[in-house]
């Protein structure tokens, strides 16, 4: 699977700045953003307040990715709980 950088366009605390990103890592942003029921520019906004010595597009990616290994290992507690409690009903 290809996937091409590309330079976007985005206004962080009233400053115009780009960032190169994935399609795929700009469409999670975005989708994380919608969840979290914000604005892409807002979810990149704090990200960038957050991140520490590295780039803009780097934090974005390293966000992401933090994220979703987060929403799995969620998901991997949730299923072991119920795999637990049919196990052992009470």
């Amino acid at each position: 699977m290809k996937s091409l950088v590309v330079k976007r366009s985005v206004v962080l605390s009233g400053h115009k700045t780009s960032i190169s990103l994935e399609n795929e890592f700009w469409n999670a942003a975005r989708h994380i953003a919608k969840e979290r029921n914000q604005g892409v520019g807002q979810l990149i906004t704090s990200i960038d307040a957050a991140r520490r010595h590295t780039n803009l597009s780097s934090a974005i990616r390293l966000f992401v990715l933090d994220y979703y290994q987060q929403q799995l290992e969620a998901s991997k507690r949730s299923h072991a709980k119920f795999i637990h409690r049919a196990h052992h009903p009470h």
